[in-house]
């Protein structure tokens, strides 16, 4: 279902998802807008025959704005596309860049949400939370016992982060005050990080090592998989992995296997390979997986910010203006 708002003086935005009003109401006098209002994404056909038509895109990561949408024959007036995420790995970037299409992204804004969801499923995915709301929920319930439920403490483990950007750090901050060790392993060093007192190692070095290991790296050609099956077979029988950045970073099949024969203790992903995950998914079936769905920054606060900043990429692109967050600055040549 569409909501077209339409003026033929104005340049036409295809919103691809509803979002927050107030952002809605930042473009409604200086654009025209089609607003996509259905609850699940646009098909890519009719994503394409927007686009046509379309002289910007308000996009989510859902959407496949890949080299052929953003061909000049298939959208002849597209000068700005805004997505409202951080990362922008469904947007071929280098095909936006040779047309000179800016493309906009939200950083900043949702790190400390998501770096709070991490934690929450540390702590979830340690103390086995789910699994214990299902037993009650099943009556199982009849009394107190010495050993039920036993899971891990969290407090005075080693938290091993793969990734150290801002998500990472911020992450490490709440560990502290769990008097956890942080270990993190990075491309490069991190400063801020090294300055903090985490210890950078390498990534074998932290998979031994850590009693938790959190994901905060993007997908790239290099992460992709980056946790499979001798990744998860260098990680403790106890540890936990916990998954809040891109769901191809982790091998799925490779992580059912170590999960059913507990060669780690369990998992908690916020985002999962494929996503949505189909219901009948073998890691949907695990108790010691757990799962939610992609939920890192949904806090009011957060999602209305990040459609505040989409919305300020947009029209910064409408008026041939340097986008506030731009995801392709060599789009400005330099």
């Amino acid at each position: 279902m569409e909501t077209p708002k339409h003026s033929n003086n104005l340049p036409h935005i295809f919103v691809t998802r509803s979002i927050p009003e107030e952002a809605l109401a930042m473009l409604q006098d200086s654009c025209s807008l089609t607003v996509w209002k259905d609850e699940l994404p646009p098909p890519y056909e009719r994503l394409r025959a927007e686009a046509r038509t379309a002289d910007g895109l308000l996009c989510m990561l859902t959407d496949r704005i890949d080299a052929a949408l953003i061909d000049w024959d298939a959208s002849p007036r597209l000068r700005v596309i805004s997505q409202m995420a951080v990362g922008v790995d469904n947007i071929d970037l280098a095909a936006a860049t040779a047309r000179g299409i800016p493309v906009g992204n939200t950083p900043g804004v949702l790190t400390d949400s998501t770096a709070d969801l991490a934690f929450a499923l540390i702590l979830a995915a340690a103390r086995r939370l789910p699994e214990g709301e299902r037993y009650i929920r099943a009556g199982k319930w009849r009394t107190w016992h010495p050993t039920t439920l036993l899971g891990s403490d969290v407090h005075g483990m080693t938290l091993g982060i793969i990734g150290m950007g801002r998500i990472g750090q911020a992450v490490a901050k709440r560990a502290r005050g769990f008097d956890m060790r942080v270990i993190y392993a990075n491309r490069s060093p991190v400063p801020e990080a090294d300055a903090a007192g985490y210890e950078r190692v390498s990534l074998d070095q932290l998979l031994a090592q850590a009693d938790f290991v959190s994901l905060h790296t993007p997908l790239t050609d290099h992460t992709r998989h980056l946790i499979n099956a001798d990744a998860l077979a260098k990680m403790k029988p106890t540890a936990i992995l916990v998954n809040t950045a891109r769901g191809g970073v982790v091998d799925s099949a490779a992580l059912v296997e170590a999960l059913v024969n507990r060669r780690i203790a369990a998992a908690a992903l916020d985002v999962t390979d494929p996503e949505p995950l189909p219901v009948d998914h073998p890691l949907a079936s695990l108790d010691n997986c757990l799962i939610v769905p992609h939920v890192g920054s949904a806090s009011i606060a957060t999602r209305g910010k990040m459609a505040r900043m989409a919305a300020e990429n947009l029209l910064a692109g409408l008026a041939k203006k340097r986008l506030p967050y731009c995801a392709n600055p060599a789009v400005y040549g330099g």
